[in-house]
């Protein structure tokens, strides 16, 4: 991948690529890795945080902790997208939110924290909004790219030699990944803000800094949260976007989904259920990229038999909390 920016350059990707190695590492570490001054890192950090969207935020990791996650595919009646996206945005079990196709339809990551949630939103409020014309929900099956991987990876920005030195020190995991009460208030606390100190963790939790250090480090180590980076990839000049539905033979369906992890446009890829069975977001410099990507590496792929391209409109909500519509 190459970088084709006039906002961002060669350290501002490797400030990204440092956070998505360890979205906690103080920016002195990082400093002293990218051979810069504290100052300056810290000086990069708010201007792609005011620019480009940059925030680094706690995730649970559904696929680790053993719950369900739903892709929901929402055709809506004209001029109500925005309005029934907006709402979704509003609510904690969702994740991701977008709309496609025009702006008529809105996909949506769901991450139910109950069977409960999960019926109370596809069979009580979703089927009452008339606006909504049809509702296709595709359950996660098993991830291929995503979660703790960054897609920013594929620009090769840090050395191995940068990467293992900003790796963070966790400990060996002592147990299945699982998330208890107690911990609630503080991974509330990340996910507002993964770079939250431990005094403010300590605050927003009422144990000691050494606890909440310690347990942190616990729910790292085990794959229960993970610290992740959201930005806009236009900063890096890649401003499209788009959800591809991928039918592949079930004899080659993993086989597929393993290619398509190693392909530097994708951002994410999941085997779902459903009349497809691999979804993927892509990403590319410009339509004729995106074109260039179906019709070339994913299409040449042994095993795929058909693809539905949705390009993206808008982001309503990526991670934790909603964008503003524009």
């Amino acid at each position: 991948m190459r970088m084709e920016s006039d906002t961002c350059d060669e350290l501002d990707l490797q400030l990204v690529s440092a956070l998505e190695v360890d979205g906690r590492a103080s920016f002195s570490r990082i400093a002293a890795v990218l051979g810069v001054s504290d100052q300056t890192i810290a000086r990069r950090f708010r201007r792609l945080r005011a620019e480009g969207g940059l925030r680094v935020v706690a995730q649970r990791d559904p696929e680790r902790l053993g719950q369900d996650q739903w892709m929901l595919r929402l055709r809506c009646a004209p001029d109500s997208a925005q309005t029934i996206a907006a709402a979704l945005a509003r609510r904690p079990d969702t994740a991701w939110i977008g709309l496609a196709s025009g702006g008529t339809e809105v996909i949506c990551m769901s991450r139910p924290r109950s069977p409960g949630d999960h019926d109370e939103l596809l069979l009580g409020k979703l089927p009452r909004t008339p606006s909504v014309v049809e509702i296709r929900a595709h359950q996660l099956l098993h991830r291929f790219f995503g979660g703790p991987k960054g897609w920013i990876d594929g620009f090769r920005a840090l050395s191995a030699q940068q990467a293992a030195a900003l790796a963070p020190e966790l400990p060996a995991p002592t147990g299945p990944a699982r998330i208890d009460p107690e911990d609630e208030p503080l991974v509330a606390a990340l996910e507002r803000d993964g770079r939250a100190t431990y005094p403010e963790l300590q605050r927003a939790t009422g144990r000691s800094e050494s606890a909440v250090k310690r347990r942190l480090a616990a729910l790292r180590a085990s794959g229960a949260v993970f610290i992740d980076t959201e930005y806009d990839s236009t900063i890096f000049g890649y401003p499209v976007h788009a959800i591809l539905w991928v039918t592949a033979a079930p004899g080659a369906l993993h086989s597929v989904g393993e290619a398509l992890a190693a392909h530097e446009e994708v951002a994410f890829a999941s085997a779902v259920a459903g009349s497809a069975n691999i979804v993927l977001t892509a990403v590319a410099q410009d339509t004729p990229g995106l074109y260039g990507y179906i019709s070339g590496r994913l299409g040449a792929l042994e095993g795929v038999q058909h693809v539905e391209t949705a390009p993206f409109l808008r982001r309503v909500k990526q991670l934790t909390y909603p964008r503003a519509l524009r």
